[in-house]
């Protein structure tokens, strides 16, 4: 089930973003930062070992006028090739239509995943300055190889 996430998700989003951070595949996020965003997050939890327990997740940050951004996408590696990524950025491409913003950004070094959801390359540099404030707090900025893309709402389909 893929739900907005709450407090007492927290700890299960720290762990899960923590796991793949130490494997170098995505920015980690502090848990104050994870409390902060608390309302960007999205959650898929499944039943284990007879508990729920937060198993993906998904976040859409606003940065800017029309702009946001999909991060911190990650699923439980037990749970990878169920189409969870998928229906985590649609289900945030969905709340981004909601607030009526048309464009959304990702840095990732996952580009055909995205590619297959709608979303197009774009040149980093044509993103804006502000976009940038995570990048610079991550240990391999200046020399990330993340590749950036875009999805367009009127080019969804």
């Amino acid at each position: 089930m893929i739900r907005n996430a709450r407090m007492d998700d927290i700890k299960g989003i720290y762990s899960l973003l923590n796991h793949f951070s130490e494997k170098d595949l995505l920015l980690g996020r502090s848990l104050s930062s994870l409390y902060d965003n608390l309302r960007d997050f999205k959650v898929y939890e499944e039943k284990v070992d007879s508990e729920l327990k937060v198993m993906g997740v998904c976040a859409l940050h606003v940065c800017w006028e029309n702009l946001a951004e999909i991060r911190s996408l990650a699923i439980d590696e037990s749970f990878h090739g169920r189409g969870i990524g998928r229906e985590l950025v649609l289900a945030c491409l969905d709340e981004a239509d909601e607030l009526a913003i048309t464009k959304v950004f990702t840095l990732t070094y996952q580009p055909a995943f995205f590619q297959k959801i709608g979303f197009g390359p774009i040149d980093k540099n044509k993103l804006p300055h502000k976009v940038w404030s995570d990048c610079i707090q991550c240990p391999k900025f200046p020399d990330c190889n993340e590749e950036s893309m875009i999805w367009d709402a009127g080019g969804r389909g």
